[in-house]
């Protein structure tokens, strides 16, 4: 079960969350984004990989910057093409496609974007991109039958524990957790994020 962490920026948070085991960790590039990150932290994580968040960008920008914060992965929360997904990967970096689920429908925009994005993370549709502190009707996505694996995200909080125990597809691979364990905007509770990790990773995995 992979745990991303997602909307970090203050250095000694970044080193406190880290200590905590998270797989992943998301740095958010959008500049609409109340954890929007400008320049690069004094400390960066080094024992799980790093996650850049970008929406509509192009690819040389997004590039410039997974060189600067040396990413792992590239997730696009916008309506970038499968073309662009492409292109990120054979650059080297694993790509994650975001989509707004509201409904089965939905999901049908996922066919294209096979075999281009190492991941797919299925986030609650709302107004803009991202953010809206609430979760989506998973029983939706039994409608989801692709081979590409996907990370659960949208309004995950500490109570979400026996939801996703009883939660079951063959194709989840992780979680996506942020706003729902933060003190304030990217800044994360890290007493609340160390015993629900430690509970995931022993109830799921």
């Amino acid at each position: 079960m992979i745990v991303k962490v997602c909307g970090m920026r203050d250095p000694d948070n970044i080193r406190a969350v880290e200590q905590i085991g998270p797989d992943w960790m998301g740095f958010i590039f959008f500049p609409h984004s109340c954890r929007h990150v400008s320049l690069r932290p004094a400390y960066l994580p080094e024992r799980c990989k790093r996650v850049g968040v970008f929406v509509n960008e192009v690819t040389p920008a997004i590039l410039q910057k997974a060189e600067e914060f040396d990413l792992h992965y590239i997730q696009l929360h916008g309506t970038e093409t499968s073309e662009q997904c492409l292109n990120l990967k054979r650059a080297g970096l694993g790509v994650i496609k975001v989509f707004p689920i509201a409904s089965m429908s939905d999901l049908k925009s996922t066919a294209c974007y096979e075999n281009v994005c190492d991941y797919f993370l299925f986030d609650t549709a709302c107004t803009g991109y991202g953010g809206s502190g609430k979760t989506f009707d998973w029983q939706v996505l039994t409608a989801y039958h692709g081979s590409t694996p996907f990370l659960l995200s949208g309004g995950l909080k500490p109570d979400s524990l026996h939801s996703l125990k009883e939660f079951h597809h063959p194709a989840w691979a992780g979680i996506d957790l942020n706003s729902g364990f933060e003190i304030s905007p990217g800044k994360k509770d890290t007493t609340l994020l160390n015993t629900f990790i430690k509970q995931i990773k022993s109830n799921i995995e």
